[in-house]
Parts: structure tokens; C-alpha cells; sequence
């Protein structure tokens, strides 16, 4: 198996996240990068695909201070995976309540799109009589 290490900048590019996020992340607790024997911060494919995890997590909505404390429960390891399984599940329903919501607002949105349809037709078929 090949492993391969990234620099901060590399991995910057690797992720779309800027060095200065990845520090914050760090500071925050959030990963955990390796150093190498000059101090400078290695990361690994490991680390990409917790970055990507982390992004996801954003992206829906999860607040950092909650990623936080996912990041505490996933370096303490395998005694924590209820746990960790269990805050995905409440993300989730919280998502799907969003989605819930959002199609609901699609729905009316699509109600008054149809309604401006009817109302342009019935003025040009109006106009030409």
C-alpha cells in the first residue's frame, strides 16, 4: 500500500480549503495532522477523507462547536462510536425536517410559477381576440 504524505499547501489544494482554514481546524480540535521530523504538518489520505467528512457535516448545517465534539469522540475511539452514531442520527432528522421544509416552499413556489403561466397565457390569448 502506498502511503502518501501532503504538505499544508498541497492539501489546501487537494481539499479547496485554504492553509488558514486548515490551522483554524486544527486549533479547533478538529484534525490532527501528523509532523514530520521538521515540525512541518504532514497529512494523509486518512486526513482527506476526514476533511471531506468535516465539509459534509458543514455543508448540511452542523455547527462547528458540534463537529467539535464529534472530532473529541472520534480521536477517543471505538468507545465512542454509539455516541458518534448516534449524533448523525439527530443531524439527520434535522435534515430531513429541512427537506421536509424546502419541498413544501418548492411546492407553493411551483403553485405561483403555474399561476403566473395561466395568467400570461390568459392575457396574450386576451390581446389577440
Amino acid at each position: 500500500m502506498i502511503f502518501l504524505e501532503y504538505s499544508i499547501g498541497d492539501f489546501a489544494k487537494l481539499t479547496g480549503l485554504g492553509i488558514h482554514t486548515l490551522r483554524y481546524y486544527e486549533h479547533e480540535g478538529l484534525i490532527a495532522p501528523e509532523r514530520n521530523s521538521s515540525n512541518r504538518r504532514c497529512f494523509s489520505d486518512k486526513d482527506f477523507t476526514w476533511i471531506e467528512f468535516i465539509k459534509r457535516l458543514k455543508d448540511t448545517g452542523m455547527p462547528i462547536k458540534e463537529i467539535r465534539h464529534y472530532a473529541r469522540l472520534r480521536a477517543d475511539g471505538d468507545s465512542t462510536l454509539s455516541e458518534r452514531m448516534e449524533m448523525l442520527v439527530q443531524h439527520r432528522q434535522v435534515l430531513d425536517e429541512q427537506i421536509a421544509r424546502l419541498q413544501e416552499h418548492k411546492i407553493k413556489l411551483d403553485e405561483k410559477i403555474e399561476f403566473y403561466k395561466e395568467e400570461i397565457e390568459r392575457v396574450n390569448t386576451r390581446g389577440t381576440g
